[in-house]
């Protein structure tokens, strides 16, 4: 094997162009092969991260008639606890089931602000804003100001929403919404941070405000919308909502609050799945492609080397190592070629890890109920740079087994009667 090596390595450097153009050829095909499978799970991961963070939790609890009618925000069908115990014993309860970090419960209602010329419509959110920290990552989008403050009548709105209002932080403004008791009411608050998240939800839509402060506006002490649960990795979801269920059933609560995992809040997500097994096929099929320039590469070496193929053979070399010597031939080019794409990939991977790809303008269009940032981030991983790596590997030497199983076939006396 060592002799056939050093036979390939020879070869290889007869006409030098042909193999660096093979070798640029799957360099090229294994660098997309890394930043698109780093592109694709990035934005798969930041799809699953915003609609479990923003939306869903990884196990949202909500009244059954309100999750017919979510899109309306109706504030008389609410999530206020297990056999009249109230909201705090029912987050006491899920809380002590095994796995559940975290019950964030959050009051999502519709409201409106007269600019003067138009009424702008918005929904608001009541939250803890202890526990949207350690749950999102609402903190790292607030670029001006600050958060705001639990007992004051305080919020925090998207740089989009601010621009229709014509308000800046520091300003006052005053909401309109109707009530749990469907009364208009009006109340002033402060404007303390601003947003800029990539969501066109959180920045042209949502604003922030204390939970306290929504449920003392819309008389709804002690009550919110829906509840999210919170385990350590969406792995866990399986396990842990048919024992939320239980609990429910257990408090004869079943019939009236709905629990959902992740997946089943959105249409989306079920599709991000099958994108992943989508984009593994094309993986292969890309590096195939690149692979034509390979074969075609080593059918003509077959052809040039006839001759010399057959003088091999007459002196003893048995088809399988001249099988074996093209093989290691093609497997060298494969491994030059796809060790120089991943490691370009990486590298671009790493940029734009940093700095993401922005696609705001392409995005302008989107419904803003489509939880997707339009700033994606590709991942980086050594995981993802190995796997095009032996992906472009294993895929040019499979492929060279074509012309290299025809100049293992050539017989000895054609193949010296060759010029």
């Amino acid at each position: 094997m060592k002799f056939l090596t050093k036979i390939a390595f020879k070869n290889l450097f007869r006409h030098k162009l042909r193999t660096f153009i093979s070798i640029i050829a799957i360099a090229f095909a294994v660098m997309i092969v890394v930043f698109a499978r780093g592109f694709i799970v990035g934005m798969i991961d930041s799809v699953f991260a915003d609609q479990i963070q923003y939306y869903s939790g990884h196990i949202k609890i909500v009244d059954r008639e309100y999750q017919q009618q979510e899109r309306l925000l109706p504030l008389n069908y609410p999530v206020d606890g297990l056999a009249g115990q109230g909201l705090n014993e029912m987050m006491d309860s899920l809380k002590g089931i095994e796995n559940v970090e975290m019950v964030i419960p959050r009051l999502k209602f519709g409201a409106m602000v007269s600019t003067g010329n138009e009424l702008v419509a918005m929904s608001g959110w009541g939250v803890n804003p202890i526990q949207e920290f350690q749950f999102t990552n609402i903190e790292d989008q607030l670029v001006e100001g600050r958060m705001f403050q639990p007992g004051q009548r305080e919020v925090v709105m998207g740089t989009g929403l601010l621009a229709k209002l014509n308000h800046q932080v520091g300003d006052k403004v005053t909401i309109l919404s109707n009530t749990a008791f469907n009364s208009l009411k009006g109340v002033t608050f402060k404007i303390v941070g601003r947003l800029a998240s990539g969501l066109k939800l959180l920045d042209e839509i949502v604003f922030y405000l204390p939970l306290d402060q929504a449920q003392s506006w819309l008389y709804m002490d002690d009550q919110s919308t829906e509840l999210l649960l919170v385990t350590s990795n969406r792995g866990l979801v399986d396990q842990v909502l048919p024992e939320v269920k239980e609990l429910l059933a257990s408090r004869d609560a079943e019939e009236r609050y709905l629990a959902l995992g992740y997946q089943e809040t959105s249409d989306l997500l079920p599709y991000m799945e099958l994108a992943k097994l989508i984009y593994n096929q094309i993986y292969i099929f890309l590096v195939l492609l690149a692979s034509i320039v390979v074969i075609n590469t080593m059918i003509m070496i077959v052809k040039e080397r006839t001759k010399e193929i057959g003088m091999m053979s007459a002196l003893g070399l048995e088809s399988k190592n001249i099988l074996q010597l093209f093989i290691i031939e093609g497997g060298i080019i494969g491994i030059i070629g796809s060790l120089l794409g991943a490691l370009l990939g990486s590298i671009i991977n790493e940029y734009f890890a940093v700095t993401g790809i922005d696609f705001s303008s392409a995005m302008a269009g989107f419904s803003s109920e489509l939880v997707f940032n339009s700033i994606i981030y590709p991942v980086s991983s050594t995981a993802n740079t190995v796997f095009a790596f032996i992906l472009g590997v294993i895929v040019v030497t499979i492929a060279c087994m074509i012309p290299a199983r025809r100049a293992a076939k050539l017989e000895p006396t054609e193949a010296l009667r060759e010029i």
